[in-house]
């Protein structure tokens, strides 16, 4: 955790904000908290800055908050990605919210199996707590938006050409010659498949509505590999 991350209402009538469990017991067990001491917090939503511990007993600590500066800038990519296994999917959103990505749509496909769709992973709670820690991570405060589309069909043929508009829409795909762009500029919607990927219906598709295939070369990666990756060739400066 390099950001203590808390919500408005955490806030007393004072300003102050206290705290309890899982931050309450990284202030003891990782920090060593005491008063006087300082660390950085973030207001979900907001600014982030920096608070004085005030108070802190074994159950709650009482902080002091100043927030001055804005979160860093998202990255300006919206990720369209098929429903991962429930095992890698916290790690993804984990993953996804440290990158930047403020934008995830989680599409069916035809290698998802249709158990990933009943993972407890997927319920509102569940997805914003593995969003959090990915923001703590990279002290950032603005949690991403996650929609779910559960057919793969209507989602492209109905959706996604709105929510593509505007942007430079790109596909991986291991079997292209296409190599992936480096420091794109500008919004760029990227779809990424499953393990195994997309089958070539769907890449066809994709294509069909603007999508472009591109490839990190030889290798086939992991989705969860294969997303940072990705990214960082997309926004490098």
């Amino acid at each position: 955790m390099n950001l203590l991350l808390f919500r408005p209402e955490q806030r007393e009538d004072t300003g102050q904000l206290r705290i309890d469990g899982r931050q309450h017991r990284h202030l003891l067990a990782y920090l060593n908290a005491e008063p006087g001491d300082t660390i950085k917090v973030g207001e979900i939503g907001g600014q982030i800055g920096r608070a004085t511990v005030l108070q802190i007993t074994a159950s709650e600590a009482l902080l002091e908050v100043t927030l001055e500066r804005a979160p860093p800038a998202a990255v300006d990519i919206t990720l369209i990605l098929a429903l991962p296994r429930p095992k890698m999917l916290k790690r993804i959103f984990q993953t996804a919210a440290s990158l930047g990505i403020k934008t995830i749509h989680l599409v069916n496909s035809y290698r998802v199996e249709k158990s990933y769709w009943q993972t407890p992973w997927l319920a509102p709670g569940s997805i914003e707590e593995q969003l959090i820690l990915g923001l703590e991570q990279s002290c950032d405060t603005v949690l991403p938006q996650v929609h779910l589309h559960k057919r793969f069909k209507p989602f492209v043929e109905d959706q996604l050409p709105k929510l593509i508009e505007n942007t430079t829409p790109l596909v991986a795909h291991p079997y292209t010659d296409t190599p992936c762009p480096t420091a794109k500029t500008g919004p760029v919607s990227l779809a990424i498949g499953p393990e195994g990927g997309f089958i070539p219906y769907e890449v066809d598709k994709l294509e069909q509505v603007g999508f472009q295939t591109v490839s990190l070369g030889p290798r086939i990666l992991r989705v969860e590999t294969a997303i940072p990756v990705l990214v960082s060739r997309l926004t490098a400066c």
